[in-house]
């Protein structure tokens, strides 16, 4: 493990903030640092060089020494250091463990700030995350079966997605730590057919990085997909492959489940379901965030083409100059740098389902010249060829802009506009939705850990309620995963929170009167002072009493008896 693994999150995470990053191995020796060097004054500055020591046994307790004694991600506070020295800072660290889940070393940040850091912590063990999935990745994805586990398919690529390694033949040699949560146990040196129903082989058979689903033996069911060594599998339909293998499918979104009670969008998703049945093509509007893909896929598995493929491009993501040769296909040897075979493009790809175009307005015109004649003609030239190929699709696009204005300013053609224009719905913002307390609940106990509550408390649904949300849902998912990773098993509670969503203004509707969830809030926070004074007098100043008789953590107490002024 090296500086490379840890520097690309330093960059994107945490180089604008107050903070030093320590890197040690399993012996708590600091291997590098990184980060602000101004926290530290001259006595202190030895202990973040390379080659310092933070062992239990030589320095007491500390972030990195008591990470490593104990294995698990830990923060310790000013007061809770050992050594005087110390306790100016407060300390997050989390362990990393190697392919062979092995202490491999320990990433730690350290900060002289006095707002509450369970974000720090939360980040920290995200961070170490990461790195445990890029050391499984990089020692065993060009020669082993890497399977990706997740409670959701549209999460694979999250950091606490589980990695299994297995040979050819279904044994699991590796994993990383969130596998063996998922799975309720180590699986190294277990085959496939052991932990999971059905066959291991067939699993095996998947195509490559194609989502399915999986039962584990106790009955949980698990998202995941295969990332085959050197070599993808050849192409085949996700569908057609998971009737073959008789591997369950990811059911996906259905219509029901996109409100809660909101007539605006039930209205929405009825009538493009409707429209859609008919052939007519469909115009989703929207701000960003506000659940356009999710639509489209519940739209799909309503349809009559819930067996076809579903293609999803997003035109915004794609050079201006290779849009065309994306969409359409090319044929071998049609310009400078084409594969050798050509490829399809996405539109043949969607052929007999749907073709899903998000961000339509960033569309280049030349490539609206080409689409109009695509779905004028049903038929598709390939760049390069003047062969025309048949294709039967249902075309569904999205933007979070105004397409009049973009025809206005000469950058849409009108006659496109009128030919992808069969009805067109728009989503409301999150803000404006009227089930977002049921929303809020629902996307919760989506990620929610095995243990916490299943409903958040009335507190934090108040919070959540009176926030603008100018992300929109794909804010409020990101929230929640925040929350629930920071509470590591508690119940959620405000000051897991994110510290940025906590401290963005609040829209000026809640700011011109105090909404009822909001003197509810108030009052919770006051009582849940009151009881920590109260119960740190009768436990005559004893931490650890205190946190054991209000079943809450250390570092909780600390805080609010700062927040009381007391510590």
């Amino acid at each position: 493990m090296t500086d490379t693994e840890v520097m690309p999150y330093y960059r994107n995470v945490l180089s604008n903030s107050r903070c030093l990053i320590l890197l040690a191995d399993a012996q708590a020796t600091v291997l590098q640092s990184w980060g602000d060097g101004s926290i530290t004054d001259r006595n202190l500055k030895p202990w973040f060089q390379k080659g310092a020591n933070w062992r239990e046994q030589t320095c007491g307790t500390n972030a990195i020494g008591t990470a490593v004694a104990t294995g698990a991600a830990i923060q310790i506070q000013r007061n809770d250091h050992f050594l005087k020295l110390h306790r100016n800072l407060i300390g997050s660290a989390a362990p990393i463990y190697d392919a062979g889940n092995e202490l491999a070393g320990v990433l730690s940040v350290f900060t002289d700030a006095y707002l509450p850091q369970a974000h720090t912590l939360g980040m920290v063990r995200l961070l170490s995350q990461s790195i445990e999935n890029r050391l499984i990745s990089r020692r065993f994805e060009g020669s082993h079966c890497l399977i990706t586990l997740n409670t959701n398919a549209d999460n694979f690529d999250s950091p606490w997605s589980g990695i299994i390694a297995c040979e050819v033949n279904g044994t699991v040699i590796a994993c990383n730590q969130r596998a063996s949560q998922l799975l309720c146990s180590n699986p190294v040196n277990h085959a496939l057919d052991e932990l999971f129903s059905g066959s291991g082989r067939r699993i095996l058979q998947q195509s490559n990085r194609a989502p399915m689903q999986l039962v584990t033996r106790n009955k949980v069911r698990l998202s995941a997909r295969i990332t085959h060594p050197e070599q993808p599998a050849p192409e085949r339909p996700v569908r057609q492959l998971a009737r073959e293998t008789e591997i369950e499918e990811p059911s996906g979104p259905n219509l029901s489940e996109l409100e809660f009670g909101d007539a605006t969008v039930r209205r929405c998703a009825d009538l493009a379901s409707k429209v859609l049945k008919r052939g007519v093509p469909l115009v989703i509007t929207g701000e960003t965030g506000v659940g356009k893909e999710v639509l489209v896929k519940a739209l799909h598995n309503a349809s009559d083409r819930r067996d076809q493929p579903l293609v999803s491009v997003n035109c915004a993501a794609i050079p201006s100059e290779l849009v065309e040769s994306e969409l359409f296909g090319y044929q071998p040897g049609a310009f400078t740098g084409a594969r050798a075979k050509g490829a399809i493009g996405f539109i043949r790809k969607a052929h007999r389902g749907i073709l899903f175009l998000d961000e339509i307005g960033e569309m280049p015109m030349a490539a609206q010249s080409r689409l109009l004649r695509v779905l004028q003609e049903r038929e598709v030239i390939p760049v390069g060829s003047t062969d025309s190929v048949p294709v039967d699709i249902l075309l569904i696009t999205a933007t979070n802009r105004s397409l009049q204005s973009h025809i206005d300013s000469g950058q849409f053609r009108s006659d496109l506009y009128y030919r992808i224009n069969g009805l067109s719905v728009e989503l409301p913002p999150l803000r404006k939705r009227s089930d977002k307390q049921e929303l809020f609940q629902q996307i919760y106990r989506q990620h929610r850990d095995d243990g916490q509550p299943e409903a958040l408390s009335d507190s934090v649904l108040a919070t959540l309620t009176q926030h603008p949300w100018p992300g929109n849902i794909r804010q409020l998912e990101n929230v929640i995963k925040v929350a629930v990773a920071i509470a590591d098993g508690d119940p959620v509670q405000l000051w897991h929170l994110p510290e940025d969503f906590l401290s963005a203004p609040e829209s000026t509707s809640n700011n011109a009167v105090e909404s009822s969830g909001n003197r509810a809030t108030h009052q919770t926070l006051s009582d849940g002072l009151s009881q920590t004074l109260d119960a740190y007098r009768e436990c005559m100043g004893n931490i650890s009493h205190t946190a054991r008789a209000l079943s809450i953590s250390r570092n909780t107490v600390y805080k609010r008896l700062r927040e009381l002024g007391v510590r």
